[in-house]
């Protein structure tokens, strides 16, 4: 699993990497986490508003600080 934080490195964004580590770490799925601060990268995936969260390509939340509930419900399989 591919899960991409984007964002310049505001407060908010380091708070959404954060979650995104502790939740893969919660979860146990094997995923990297990786942070995307270029504003083209970030503008290719249509995203005008961050934080923002990506998985495997598939943007997930665009402008807000998701709970750690709905980060696992992304990442764990139903």
């Amino acid at each position: 699993m591919d899960i991409k934080v984007l964002g310049p490195g505001c407060p908010k964004c380091k708070e959404v990497e954060k979650l995104a580590l502790d939740a893969v770490r919660e979860s146990g799925v094997a995923a990297t986490v990786e942070k995307v601060s270029d504003i083209k990268e970030i503008m290719n995936y249509g995203v005008f508003s961050t934080p923002a969260v990506v998985i495997d390509g598939e943007v997930k939340s665009v402008g807000k600080v998701p709970s750690k509930k709905e980060f696992l419900a992304w990442i764990t399989p139903a």
